[in-house]
């Protein structure tokens, strides 16, 4: 059963639409992705989830409440992180926790919580003091910090630097193992394909496509492409008789044979059935990164 369910979800400020007409539903025990540029409508989009903002058209529903009648509830059971989220230079990361802990009934240990996501050094560190990894760690540690169901994290690793970023990456995962649903709002195509079981993906604040990140890039840019440079002269016909086979091209000295399906395996069994040698095998696949211009027109920028 859905934990979330969005219905033509509308939200506009002034002459600005922000969120037209969107719908999803997140399943329990997922990382859901919401992706987009900035600007696309994805934080107003989870403030209406988290009932942080009132939306002016549609439904949504958190573990079947309604967020803006059932906001109280649903404090006890959802954990939100936001995009922007600041804390006082001079709060130290004990302390952070111990408070946000004191707004819940039944909240997490706050020393379990500042071990278990790697701050324990920086207990007594203030928050201007921390580095960019470390400020994120702490959001997420926050976001924990009642025993949510449901975490929304909104642009965790924008600002990180990769390895900070990759990280985080490996602290979410943990996060979701545990038993935590996740909507994980990003901009980054890398760390929506590593993470997230399906997303969708927003621009000008509607859902252009949802899917699991595989799902997204068959459905736009199905083929593949096998890159190689034969040790001998080669017939093209070996390759384009194959019925995954869709082109061959001789770029230099290599070859780029594309198809789809078993692609792969079907060009290796050819050169192997026939004894070919080859140096540089390459299987070149479309990406997320593709599948995004594809439906949206434009880049995103990491």
């Amino acid at each position: 059963m859905p934990v979330i369910e969005v219905t033509n979800l509308h939200k506009r400020y002034g002459d600005l639409v922000a969120v037209d007409d969107v719908t999803f539903t997140v399943e329990g025990g997922e990382i859901f992705g919401i992706l987009g540029p900035n600007g696309a409508g994805k934080t107003t989009t989870v403030e209406c989830v988290a009932g942080l903002r009132v939306p002016d058209g549609g439904g949504v529903s958190v573990l079947g409440l309604d967020p803006r009648r059932d906001a109280a509830p649903l404090r006890e059971r959802v954990g939100v992180q936001l995009q922007e989220s600041q804390l006082p230079d001079r709060l130290r990361v004990g302390e952070a926790l111990d408070l946000y802990a004191s707004f819940y009934r039944d909240p997490a240990d706050p020393g379990e919580l500042i071990d278990r996501l790697g701050l324990g050094a920086k207990r007594g560190t203030p928050y201007k003091k921390l580095s960019g990894g470390q400020k994120q760690r702490l959001s997420i540690a926050l976001a924990l910090v009642g025993n949510p169901e449901i975490a929304i994290l909104d642009e965790l690793t924008t600002g990180l630097d990769p390895q900070a970023r990759r990280d985080t990456w490996g602290l979410i995962e943990q996060v979701r193992d545990s038993g935590v649903t996740i909507i994980l709002v990003t901009h980054f195509m890398e760390e929506a394909e590593r993470l997230c079981d399906r997303i969708a993906v927003i621009d000008r604040g509607r859902v252009v496509a949802l899917d699991s990140p595989a799902g997204l890039v068959s459905r736009v840019a199905p083929e593949q492409r096998v890159r190689f440079r034969p040790s001998a002269p080669v017939d093209d016909q070996l390759f384009t008789d194959l019925p995954e086979v869709t082109a061959v091209q001789r770029t230099g000295g290599h070859l780029v044979v594309t198809g789809t399906g078993e692609l792969l395996h079907a060009v290796t069994s050819v050169l192997a059935r026939n004894q070919i040698v080859v140096a540089d095998l390459r299987l070149e696949q479309s990406t997320l990164d593709d599948a995004f211009v594809e439906l949206t027109g434009h880049r995103t920028t990491d």
